[in-house]
């Protein structure tokens, strides 16, 4: 079988941070737009729980997209239709490590308990325990090279 067909029928579990997804969604010509192929063709099937969809649409509400509540709905459906929901207060509690952004702690939850291969991060606060971690913690231009 070959690698392109094993990956469609396995798709790489992933954690998106909410700004790789805001650059993905909102900007479809933009350097992460590929990301945004990835999820719609299947390659990777993004993982989300309740915390992370309401921390997306808190960001696309910013008045800097000057986005209307249409507009915030379009975006919806491009992304969630595509993603796994994880209910965290199911899981196994794993210990982790205590991200400086506390904020940023659910990425962590959410990729512990979804068994994400990669988290996928701008953030240098969850870059920084990419080796404390049992799943990968990659900027999207590295996480990018595993499809080339």
């Amino acid at each position: 079988m070959g690698a392109g067909l094993l990956a469609e029928l396995n798709p790489l579990r992933v954690v998106l941070d909410t700004n790789t997804i805001l650059s993905a969604l909102l900007f479809p010509e933009g350097r992460l737009a590929w990301i945004r192929a990835a999820w719609t063709s299947g390659r990777i099937l993004p993982l989300v729980c309740t915390a992370t969809v309401r921390e997306l649409i808190r960001a696309l509400g910013y008045p800097k997209f000057a986005l209307t509540e249409h507009d915030v709905r379009v975006c919806l459906s491009a992304y969630l239709p595509f993603t796994e929901p994880i209910d965290l207060n199911e899981s196994a509690v794993v210990e982790l490590p205590i991200c400086r952004d506390r904020d940023d702690q659910v990425f962590l939850q959410l990729a512990s308990a979804g068994e994400a291969i990669v988290l996928v991060t701008g953030d240098a606060a969850l870059l920084e325990l990419d080796e404390r971690v049992s799943f990968a913690i990659e900027r999207p231009a590295s996480f990018k090279k595993r499809f080339e």
